[in-house]
């Protein structure tokens, strides 16, 4: 049986990470609006396109290749970003996940240097390690979103490069032109020490 990326819930105390449903349309919608100053190399979708946004998610993940979260505040229980697992690569005998990507993200200006990221990224590395059992996780971002590259180095992801005309641009105004990419992992040897060092970066709150 060929391995299908589908993400479950995943709890903890400040985020709950739940599958994305068109029911999240109206919080993400609130959440795109409040501070966009952050997004210079980020494709988020402004508030009449979240529904949109969403359609072509859950279209993607039909495909057995994404797995779409909407990132829920705990403290108000309301959707306050996006995130997914994607592109899951396989070991040969095409049942088991060998490595994926965490991308998609983005949070709302009110969410920003809440705490919420860093859980979201614990949430998914441990399931990702622990119950996936894979060797690798990767994220990417735009060379030039140093913003984004500070944030993936903090929860204990390690650079590993620049890729040259990667992949399709997000940022504003540059709609069919590509991005240099910077590519960044965490491995399965590496576990253990970025998950204690996820786990006292929320202990410190």
């Amino acid at each position: 049986m060929t391995f299908r990326l589908e993400g479950p819930v995943l709890e903890g105390d400040r985020v709950r990470l739940e599958p994305l449903a068109r029911h999240h349309v109206t919080d993400l919608a609130e959440a795109a609006e409040q501070d966009r100053r952050a997004y210079t190399f980020t494709w988020v979708p402004r508030a009449a396109e979240v529904g949109g946004y969403i359609d072509e998610q859950l279209a993607r993940a039909a495909t057995g290749r994404l797995a779409p979260y909407a990132q829920v505040a705990r403290a108000s229980g309301r959707a306050v970003g996006v995130t997914a697992y994607w592109d899951p690569r396989l070991w040969p005998d095409e049942s088991r996940l060998r490595a994926v990507e965490v991308g998609f993200t983005w949070l709302g200006g009110s969410a920003l240097g809440s705490g919420l990221n860093t859980e979201a990224k614990y949430l998914l590395f441990r399931h990702a390690f622990e119950s996936w059992n894979v060797a690798r996780v990767d994220l990417k971002t735009d060379a030039r979103n140093g913003r984004s590259r500070a944030a993936i180095e903090k929860v204990g992801a390690r650079f590993e490069g620049v890729l040259r005309s990667w992949s399709q641009s997000w940022a504003p105004g540059e709609d069919g032109r590509l991005r240099d990419s910077a590519m960044f992992s965490v491995i399965a040897e590496e576990w253990p020490r970025c998950r204690a060092h996820l786990e006292a970066l929320l202990k410190r709150g």
